[in-house]
């Protein structure tokens, strides 16, 4: 426990979790249309107003979890409600509050049948995504963790496209087999602990075998929910099925969970099989790079394309982790943040464009940017962010990741740099047909441009593209102290136990 900082007063972080769990108990009482998206805008945005609360008082000097909380839940077994942000974290709960107001906006026409139980889903959905970031007890982690899957399932399966059922159940199952193995690892360390505490369970001398099991189980598991090569084919049908708030939700926030699980226990709690395995991991990293360039470069339909590009960008975060470097980590955390900023913004516009003309394909949307220049304007600065231009946010995290990679191995730094030239190719392409198009465009002369209420959508994401690719040393600050932390304290276990395990270099 001396790892907490204990939040005298006012309980912070509780609140930023139950407060949508409350405001879902309400819109089982009163489910009228209109009542359900002005309630649930209110509270998504007042937990992202308090949720700013979390930057000020932020203590950038230590690596300790800050606005901590510990309540006995159930001594018999050392279970413990444990709540607590460090720099790895807090970016990704203020990431989550921020983008839930937007995702309620992109839905206020878009969904027109069940809407209090929409909002209900979105709503326990921000629960369960806040809980992830700040647990600190592995069973309360995995409580937030398993919560995620019905209202995302419901997401899809009741408001998603033709293939709805299909993208819902392979989404479930695949998710559920990662929970499973997470579930063992989880009860393993407990036998060897005694304790779900997870700071308890960081840093201890486990066995090799033991450690490389564990490693295994989780890695499996957060592999998936990333989702990295070859456990990815989940990801595209969730995403085209999925309504526009539940492809940004995917994109934004769940698969950062995969990666935050792999920072938060994989190199603290098993660092000899985290070194042991690292380099075929980075190589599996580099072939989800070039594997979700290439394939997003054969796509027809928008949603599919930004979906497949979704894996080689998190392919540049899982590089980035595995590196075992300061500028690799830093990279990877600020990545997880742009992405989520680009890839949602993208996946916003999508759907506005679907709004237009009920469709997705690419060859139907072309030529639009004639008679939709608000929309034009912001497509192209989200993705010039996508590929990483100069300016915007995307660029300083591949950069960082990058640098990181050279750092580690040159070979590996030259085999990820076409990555980043495919993402251009695919982007800029996308860009060429919708904005442009050919010589035999549609007719989109009965379109109409962006309104006032997507502008507003769309606005905020602009916002943030340009301050972290033009400021992002604010966003580098809140993180350094953990990240150096993490570094000191696994480096200084190898060198103590006198690990070597460079075999694969």
């Amino acid at each position: 426990m001396d790892l907490l900082l204990i939040k005298e007063g006012f309980p912070l972080l509780t609140f930023l979790i139950f407060l949508p769990l409350a405001g879902a108990v309400v819109l089982l009482l009163y489910q009228g249309e209109k009542f359900a998206r002005l309630w649930t805008l209110a509270i998504t945005s007042v937990t992202a107003l308090f949720s700013l609360l979390l930057i000020i008082g932020f203590d950038r000097s230590t690596p300790k979890y800050q606005f901590a909380e510990v309540y006995d839940w159930i001594p018999r077994f050392d279970i413990s409600y444990i709540v607590g942000i460090d720099g790895i974290s807090i970016l990704l709960v203020v990431l989550t509050t921020l983008i839930m107001p937007f995702c309620v906006l992109a839905s206020w026409k878009y969904i027109k049948t069940r809407v209090a139980l929409f909002m209900f889903c979105l709503l326990i959905m921000e629960m369960a995504m806040i809980g992830v970031f700040v647990a600190l007890d592995f069973i309360l982690f995995f409580i937030f963790w398993e919560f995620m899957l019905i209202p995302m399932y419901l997401l899809i399966a009741i408001w998603g496209g033709p293939r709805k059922v299909y993208a819902s159940i392979k989404f479930f199952i695949y998710t559920l087999a990662g929970s499973v193995l997470l579930l063992v690892a989880i009860i393993a360390l407990y036998l060897q602990t005694g304790s779900f505490f997870i700071p308890d369970m960081m840093w201890q001398s486990y066995t090799t075998i033991f450690q490389v099991l564990v490693f295994l189980a989780f890695f499996l598991a957060f592999a998936i929910k990333v989702p990295m090569f070859p456990f990815h084919t989940w990801l595209p049908a969730a995403h085209v099925e999925a309504p526009t708030a539940g492809s940004v939700l995917l994109a934004s926030i769940l698969l950062k969970m995969g990666t935050y699980g792999m920072l938060r226990f994989c190199l603290p709690i098993t660092p000899e099989a985290t070194l042991l395995l690292a380099t075929p991991i980075l190589w599996l990293s580099i072939a989800g790079i070039l594997y979700g360039g290439f394939t997003a470069l054969a796509q027809q339909d928008m949603k599919k394309l930004i979906a497949y590009s979704s894996v080689g960008h998190m392919g540049f975060v899982t590089l980035g982790i595995f590196v075992l470097n300061s500028r690799g980590l830093e990279g990877a955390i600020l990545q997880m943040i742009n992405h989520g900023v680009t890839t949602g913004a993208l996946f916003l516009c999508v759907g506005m464009i679907y709004e237009r003309i009920h469709s997705r394909e690419l060859s139907l949307a072309a030529g639009l940017g004639k008679y939709m220049p608000w929309m034009a304007t912001f497509l192209v600065v989200f993705s010039l962010a996508a590929f990483g231009f100069p300016g915007t946010n995307a660029f300083i995290s591949e950069l960082l990741v990058l640098a990181g990679a050279f750092e580690y191995s040159i070979v590996l730094a030259l085999a990820a740099i076409p990555g980043a030239v495919l993402a251009a190719a695919y982007m800029l392409r996308m860009l060429q047909k919708v904005v442009w198009g050919g010589v035999n465009n549609p007719d989109q002369s009965n379109l109409t441009d962006l309104t006032v209420r997507e502008i507003v959508i769309l606005t905020p994401f602009l916002i943030f593209v340009f301050w972290i690719g033009l400021g992002p040393q604010p966003f580098i600050d809140l993180m350094h102290t953990s990240v150096q932390h993490l570094l000191e304290q696994f480096h200084g276990w190898h060198d103590q136990h006198q690990v070597t395990a460079t075999l694969w270099r």
